[in-house]
């Protein structure tokens, strides 16, 4: 079933006030990005919670999710092991004594899969395309930092994790390149949600769902120039990792160098 789930539907409830949405149906296809964006209080958490359980008309904002455009079944909904939705939460550490290649390696036995050759360095390889400390096979994850934590789990459930749908709160706090973490699981072909203040999240999502009052009161669809914007925002803090680091191995700073594909279109300008 995982392997085959091409869509989520959410279908729509009550405000905390008892007041119905106001929408017809938001669809959310697999490879596709979708922000949750409102106040600190607004809602956002409970809707993460109604994904997470498949709810059925029986949380407290009366939701409901489809799969497929079926009620899911409630294995999928109670059964640990067919789970379909995988959670990455705003902290992320480990509190396992053991090596990242035997953490990798006992992670893919669980979930029944065969080590194929290097899938484990390929984890690794894409962890490290989103975190500016390095992550080594041999390193042990108590010792790891909370941006090279998020980044492991990020690259594990893109690759190894039978879940098909993703649901972040907030990894803009993550200390990490948020829009690589982003890429990597689209380009696994997740369906992924993501609760976010950041507005180059917001921006460059294929849509975002507005929260307030508890209640689904927007679906705004991403234009081509709030992607622009986005990519100028995501630089903007990709450029200040990267200064971070060459100021941490004491080089010189002397340019900028900016490099967008808002539009499908390669453009560098120097500054």
């Amino acid at each position: 079933m995982n392997s085959k789930v091409k869509k989520i539907t959410i279908l729509p409830g009550v405000n905390k006030f008892g007041e119905k949405e106001h929408f017809e149906r938001i669809d959310i296809k697999r490879g596709e990005v979708v922000t949750i964006v409102g106040y600190t209080g607004a809602g956002k958490s409970q809707l993460l919670y109604d994904l997470e359980r498949l709810a059925q008309k029986d949380t407290k904002s009366k939701r409901k999710i489809l799969i497929n455009d079926k009620i899911p079944d409630k294995k999928l909904r109670f059964d640990p092991k067919k789970k379909l939705i995988a959670s990455l939460g705003q902290s992320m550490n480990f509190f396992t004594d053991m090596p990242v290649k035997d953490f990798l390696q006992l992670h893919l036995e669980s979930r029944g899969k065969k080590s194929r050759q290097g899938l484990i360095k390929e984890v690794i390889r894409e962890a490290n395309r989103i975190t500016g400390e390095p992550i080594s096979p041999k390193m042990n994850l108590l010792s790891l930092s909370g941006g090279q934590s998020r980044a492991l789990m990020v690259s594990d459930i893109a690759n190894i994790s039978i879940s098909p749908i993703i649901l972040i709160d907030e990894i803009e706090n993550a200390g990490i390149k948020k829009e690589e973490a982003i890429k990597i699981l689209v380009e696994e072909g997740k369906i992924v949600l993501i609760v976010t203040h950041d507005p180059s999240l917001a921006l460059n999502a294929d849509k975002r769902i507005i929260i307030k009052n508890g209640g689904i009161v927007k679906i705004s669809k991403t234009t081509l120039k709030e992607k622009g914007i986005a990519c100028y925002l995501n630089w903007i803090e990709n450029y200040e990792l990267d200064i971070r680091k060459e100021i941490r191995e004491g080089k010189e700073i002397k340019n900028v160098e900016i490099y967008c594909e808002p539009l499908k279109s390669k453009n560098k300008i120097k500054r």
